[in-house]
């Protein structure tokens, strides 16, 4: 079974048709990297708990141990979840924008 179908166009078919096909595919490669990133922290929730409770339970919960696999496993989780969502994630495309247009709008409404 293919992934993915392209088919032939034919020399009716418009421009709109190429976009249209466009997006689809870029959309549907931004779903499959989130949901690969998803797969991601399921797997690293399930193996970290497991690594975990198994280090701890024979050498103690005391130290870095165990928990040094999740720590750096997390940082590229981190990287992944920023590649997948974007840096703009937290704070959005336009925050800075947006906070200091709110507190000129205090400013203005202090002056009134």
């Amino acid at each position: 079974m293919e992934k993915y179908n392209i088919e032939p166009y034919d020399e009716q078919q418009s421009s709109r048709d190429y976009r249209e096909e466009e997006a689809y595919l870029r959309a549907k490669k931004k779903v499959d990297a989130i949901v690969g990133f998803y797969w991601h922290l399921a797997v690293y929730i399930i193996v970290n708990l497991f690594l975990i409770i198994l280090i701890g339970v024979n050498a103690g919960f005391g130290g870095f141990g165990p928990y040094a696999t999740a720590t750096f496993w997390g940082i590229g989780l981190l990287f992944h979840f920023l590649g997948v969502f974007g840096p703009n994630f937290f704070f959005g495309r336009n925050w800075e924008d947006k906070k200091i247009e709110e507190f000129m709008e205090k400013e203005r409404q202090r002056w009134e």
